[in-house]
């Protein structure tokens, strides 16, 4: 007689961590869907930290008082503190979130390769664009030059590694966890007309700002998503900004933004209407900043057509 063996009750395989599960049902439905913490949380989460991060930093620094030669490095550190506090937040999430933190757009074996100085090219190509349109149009003058030797060497660099630090704030800010999340909620574009949106509306608080300038800054917020969605990551987007912000500021030597800095190559000057020159804000403000980025618009889309930028 044969031995009666039950057949064995199959094990349930935990599930896959990477396969979207159930969404949950009733209160806790708001806060998580079937990929995790929902966007909008993640975003909220990440903006909290970012300025807990922030106010914190910028209370230990409250003690330093720089005077003379010394206040010129208040403007950088600002901008340094500002960006530890938009990149450490975003480390600790991706440790959360179980990703790389490249994932949010500056992966680290990039820093500083060929996209960055492709985008670097472009950025001062764009400025000398810009300011070679209003030179044309008789409202922008060169000036001579006013810093020589060593002084010249010394503000150059400067201000290269001022913009340079600026570029990685505000890119990552705007650009790099912060879209990278909303992308996975809303999508891209979107999520990028957002941003751009609140990158413009940022600028409000520059000295010697215009609503035309602040649209201007949009716009072009909205070129460097662009870039980001065309080259994978944000690294294109830092040269360009760095370098444009740099050939505006020193090279050129005009304002930037709405604000003059101190240390510039030139003592140029502009002659003309408002619309032309752009007043107060600078070459920014002027109706062929629209020109400008339309120019490196149409020009990146053919150069760069692939999308290589698909948060999930």
């Amino acid at each position: 007689m044969s031995e009666w063996n039950p057949s064995p009750v199959p094990e349930t395989a935990a599930p896959d961590p990477g396969t979207p599960q159930p969404p949950q049902n009733g209160f806790a439905s708001i806060f998580a869907g079937p990929h995790g913490i929902r966007a909008g949380w993640r975003f909220a989460i990440y903006l909290v930290m970012a300025v807990l991060v922030a106010v914190a930093l910028f209370f230990i620094l409250q003690s330093w008082h720089p005077t003379g030669a010394a206040k010129i490095w208040e403007f950088p550190t600002a901008e340094l503190i500002s960006f530890v506090a938009a990149a450490v937040p975003a480390v600790i999430m991706a440790r959360i979130e179980k990703r790389p933190f490249g994932d949010y757009g500056l992966p680290i074996r990039a820093a500083f390769g060929k996209l960055f100085w492709v985008g670097a090219i472009w950025g001062l190509a764009a400025i000398t664009l810009l300011m070679g349109i209003l030179r044309g149009m008789h409202g922008f003058y060169f000036g001579h030059v006013v810093l020589h030797g060593p002084r010249l060497v010394k503000f150059a660099l400067f201000w290269a590694l001022v913009f340079l630090i600026v570029g990685l704030f505000e890119e990552f800010l705007f650009r790099g966890y912060s879209l990278f999340t909303l992308t996975t909620g809303m999508g891209f574009w979107p999520s990028a007309v957002l941003l751009s949106l609140m990158f413009g509306f940022a600028h409000k608080g520059n000295a010697g700002e215009s609503w035309f300038g602040e649209v201007a800054a949009g716009l072009i917020g909205l070129f460097f998503c662009l870039t980001l969605r065309r080259t994978g990551n944000l690294w294109f987007a830092v040269g360009f900004h760095f370098s444009f912000d740099w050939g505006e500021t020193f090279l050129y030597s005009v304002p930037n933004s709405g604000t003059v800095m101190p240390g510039h190559l030139l003592n140029s000057s502009f002659q003309g209407p408002q619309w032309l020159t752009g007043g107060t804000v600078g070459p920014e403000g002027s109706v062929f900043v629209f020109l400008m980025i339309a120019i490196v618009w149409a020009a990146f889309d053919r150069v760069y057509r692939e999308v290589k930028y698909e948060p999930r």
